[in-house]
């Protein structure tokens, strides 16, 4: 995905968690710098950087970063760039606003594309009462008042929706968009 003015979020899946595919945030920075984007900044342990790309072609920048971290660390982890455009189109689109005064019950999950027939009435049924969700194109919302932890809907959208994804709460969202606001 392009950023328009070259402003992009880098989102990697699964880096970091119980000990396994160990990333650590200098080296995202600095293979991002390697790849051409200026301004790196990281957020958290995670796998979120913001940066800017110079010249470069964001369309081939994730599949980029997966092979050199292959190269440098042995794992190929699922990476999506988005431009800062679509990020506030995300934030914008919260169909739960009221959820953003808890940022760690709302999660989306940023999608690698838009599912082409995703099962929603299987979500539906898994859902526990409380929780909400609402599919917007690539991104899908997911209100977890009792926590994302239990909840058995989260561990379920990949696969039923048939796309890879990768979940940030709230509080994440919002900070890399401030970063990347920042950039400007």
């Amino acid at each position: 995905m392009s950023g328009g003015d070259g402003r992009v979020i880098v989102l990697l899946r699964g880096i970091n968690v119980g000990g396994k595919n160990r990333l650590p945030m200098n080296d995202l920075a600095r293979l991002l710098e390697g790849l051409g984007l200026e301004d790196v900044e990281t957020y958290i342990q995670s796998g979120n950087a913001v940066g800017r790309s110079v010249g470069e072609a964001v369309s081939t920048l994730g599949e980029a970063l997966r092979a050199a971290i292959e190269e440098r660390h042995g794992f190929r982890p699922l990476v999506l760039v988005l431009g800062a455009d679509r990020l506030s189109e995300a934030v914008a689109a919260n169909p739960f606003p009221e959820a953003a005064d808890e940022p760690g019950f709302l999660h989306l999950f940023f999608l690698a594309r838009p599912p082409p027939s995703p099962d929603l009435d299987s979500l539906a049924k898994i859902a526990a009462g409380s929780e909400r969700f609402h599919l917007a194109r690539d991104v899908f919302y997911l209100h977890t008042p009792d926590g994302f932890g239990r909840s058995k809907l989260a561990g379920r959208v990949e696969k039923l929706l048939g796309v890879a994804a990768t979940a940030r709460n709230w509080r994440t969202v919002s900070k890399l968009r401030e970063m990347v606001d920042a950039m400007r």
